[in-house]
């Protein structure tokens, strides 16, 4: 079987899974918003909410159970090296902004 053009054929069968993914996790987030959720400091000057860690989760459970061939970086959860020897990598920051969700 040929190797697939990474720049187009992955992102072709990606974008529904992303789509639905994202879409969802908005909602997920947004069940937080203007109802003060719970706030953490990381590294002293940014703000992480129960928002972005339900949202994070959310994304990793979905994506990873879709593609577990993929590695996973993500702003909220600690990095896995592993996730270097995998041919894609999913990269998410849950609440681009979480100061101004807040």
């Amino acid at each position: 079987m040929p190797e697939h053009d990474l720049t187009t054929a992955g992102a072709t069968e990606d974008l529904p899974l992303l789509r639905d993914a994202a879409r969802e996790a908005g909602l997920i987030a947004m069940r937080y918003f203007g109802n003060s959720p719970q706030v953490w400091m990381k590294g002293g000057t940014s703000p992480v909410s129960e928002a972005d860690h339900a949202a994070d989760a959310y994304l990793r459970e979905t994506l990873l159970a879709a593609r577990p061939d993929y590695g996973w970086l993500s702003e909220e959860t600690v990095d896995d090296p592993v996730r270097l020897s995998a041919r894609r990598t999913f990269v998410v920051d849950p609440i681009d902004g979480t100061r101004g969700f807040l």
